[in-house]
């Protein structure tokens, strides 16, 4: 039994075989959390839920919607870029889809610096639109009770100031590419790291060997950061394997106890029913 606590069936990316993979992963015991990065995916996430039992759905505003133009979406410089249109933040929204059933956590939320305006003015206009947007979150995740899925890109020194300040949270550091000591600053607030595909391609052996197994999470991200073990570049929540398998052996740890720990991490967070 796995789970993958990261992924996008509910991109477009899946539109034409989504059910198909959905139902693959529950003949196999892969149960997945879908995020939304805005509220069109978020309510796709959700609809999924609904419909299938073993999977799960986060809602949020992912900060590259914050702002018109063309981004990579993730941290691999193979992705193309692709245009993104400005979306606020309806508080009201985003709780009424957060409300429903088999929503586990808010966002994705969170801080994105990697295509920063140039001149001082419009960059602290930048981040403070992101900041308010994360706090909004922040407090939505408050007054349901659900943990927080926060993305982070060349901005973890501002993300951890805020944790710092905002206590008595939770979630997961999705995706994490930080260093030492940032991840051990992130576990001091009481989050939990996520480890994608990434990890084939930076060097994070000494972060994961240093991060207690209870407190890591595993996901693809899917249909982005695809493992080198796999041939087509679409990527599945079936392939959380090879992720796993790459930790297990970093940590001198069996597989099935991993995979076994990283499915309590998952339930514990997201209060899966599992």
């Amino acid at each position: 039994m796995l789970v993958d606590t990261h992924a996008h069936l509910n991109f477009k990316a899946f539109d034409r075989d989504r059910n198909e993979i959905i139902k693959d992963c529950l003949d196999n015991d892969i149960y997945v959390v879908n995020v939304g990065s805005k509220y069109e995916t978020s309510k796709k996430a959700v609809e999924i839920a609904g419909d299938f039992k073993g999977m799960y759905a986060t809602v949020g505003l992912h900060p590259i919607h914050l702002e018109t133009g063309m981004v990579n979406l993730k941290n691999d410089p193979e992705e193309t870029g692709v245009l993104i249109k400005e979306e606020s933040f309806d508080y009201n929204k985003y709780k009424e889809l957060a409300c429903l059933k088999n929503v586990v956590a808010i966002g994705e939320t969170g801080l994105d610096y990697w295509y920063k305006p140039k001149t001082k003015t419009k960059l602290q206009a930048f981040k403070e639109k992101q900041r308010e947007v994360l706090l909004q979150h922040i407090k939505l995740g408050r007054e349901l009770h659900l943990p927080l899925v926060l993305h982070c890109r060349v901005a973890n020194d501002d993300l951890i100031s805020i944790l710092k300040e905002e206590k008595g949270i939770t979630g997961v550091i999705h995706c994490f590419t930080g260093t030492l000591n940032e991840a051990k600053e992130y576990l001091k607030s009481g989050f939990y790291l996520g480890f994608t595909g990434i990890i084939f391609k930076l060097d994070l052996n000494e972060v994961i060997r240093e991060v207690p197994v209870n407190r890591i999470l595993v996901e693809t991200d899917c249909p982005y950061l695809t493992p080198p073990q796999v041939k087509e570049k679409r990527n599945e929540p079936k392939n959380v394997k090879y992720i796993l398998e790459k930790i297990a052996e970093l940590k001198k740890l069996d597989y099935k106890e991993l995979s076994l720990k990283t499915l309590e991490n998952a339930k514990k967070l997201f209060n899966l029913d599992i």
